[in-house]
């Protein structure tokens, strides 16, 4: 059975537009996956560590038949072939993928819990997922866009016009 997962997507070195939208290739290349919504790209300040770069942000959605545990596998693996290093919390990145819903999946695991547990305070995750998906809801948090309203201070811009869905 295939479902509609969404994934974050964030950089701030070595091209991150680039990496970003060779990330958004990859991920439609996944097996038992395909791309069908990708938002634009934001550019958004950095959370945690801020002496760091701005970063790129943008939000996908996917239909896969992947369990939650072999696409969270995927995405790292993408990232590792990013360069990606996790030299300490919220350092700068070449790629970053989280998985920020799998259908209305909540659970927490050992290194995987859905919802993602910070999506709903971040602006550079909501405004791209509300531009794919308007009546996005987060399980167990609810309506996205009230969620969105509440983050108004932080700073993310667009990058680029409003991408369309890709795989509709």
């Amino acid at each position: 059975m295939k479902l509609i997962a969404t994934v974050g997507l964030g950089a701030n070195l070595n091209d991150p537009a680039a990496q970003i939208e060779y990330a958004f290739a990859e991920l439609d290349r996944l097996p038992d996956t395909r791309l069908v919504a990708r938002s634009s790209l934001y550019a958004s300040a950095p959370v945690g560590y801020v002496d760091q770069p701005d970063f790129v942000n943008a939000v996908a959605q996917v239909e896969t038949a992947l369990s939650p545990r072999a696409l969270l596998a995927a995405l790292l693996d993408i990232e590792h072939r990013h360069g990606r290093e996790r030299s300490f919390r919220n350092a700068p990145r070449t790629l970053d993928l989280d998985l920020l819903l799998y259908g209305d999946a909540r659970f927490h695991e050992e290194g995987l819990t859905l919802p993602h547990p910070r999506m709903h305070e971040r602006a550079f995750v909501l405004l791209p997922l509300l531009e794919i998906a308007p009546d996005a809801l987060i399980p167990g948090i609810g309506r996205a866009a009230d969620r969105a309203r509440l983050c108004a201070n932080q700073s993310i811009t667009p990058l680029v016009p409003p991408a369309a869905v890709v795989n509709a």
